[in-house]
């Protein structure tokens, strides 16, 4: 079943993400791009970057160059939004699991979460309930996916700072 996005108080000032979404399919990736950003500024982020790509399959070799930017200062997270409807082909299961493969494997090598809602649906319905609706926006949930990511690593890095190991 699908479930209602919960309210959020996450804060997140200093934080700075970045968000790849895809164009293709933008009725309902649009919505998800508007409800991630808002999110995001809701929690005081201090830098939000969009950047639109032709479509799904595009999204993790901009994703990966995001995540490489060192300069200002390197992204806490980068947040992939996409929407791929199957067809009468294998051809959006390809994309989809191609995308996921790559996100799997950018987030490991480089230490940047990749927030990953490159949806695979089945159908428009599926679309609607999940890009559309905005107590169950995809786009928010991947947003506060980022928040608490960010967290995290910082939460890492600050003990692999003072002891130079990672407590559990």
């Amino acid at each position: 079943m699908l479930r209602k996005i919960q309210e959020s108080e996450l804060r997140a000032p200093g934080a700075r993400f970045a968000v790849v979404a895809s164009e293709y399919n933008n009725r309902y990736v649009g919505p998800m791009v508007e409800a991630a950003l808002a999110e995001l500024e809701k929690a005081g982020a201090a830098q939000i970057d969009l950047v639109r790509v032709p479509g799904a399959f595009e999204t993790p070799v901009v994703a990966a160059r995001l995540a490489r930017r060192t300069r200002p200062a390197r992204y806490d997270a980068v947040i992939c939004l996409g929407v791929i409807l199957r067809g009468e082909t294998a051809h959006a299961e390809h994309i989809g699991r191609g995308v996921t493969d790559a996100l799997v494997r950018l987030q490991i090598e480089l230490g940047v979460p990749m927030i990953h809602e490159v949806l695979l649906l089945e159908n428009e319905a599926q679309a609607k309930a999940r890009c559309l609706d905005p107590e169950r926006n995809r786009g928010r949930e991947a947003a506060q996916a980022a928040i608490r990511m960010a967290r995290v690593m910082a939460s890492l890095a600050e003990t692999e700072g003072r002891s130079g190991a990672i407590e559990a």
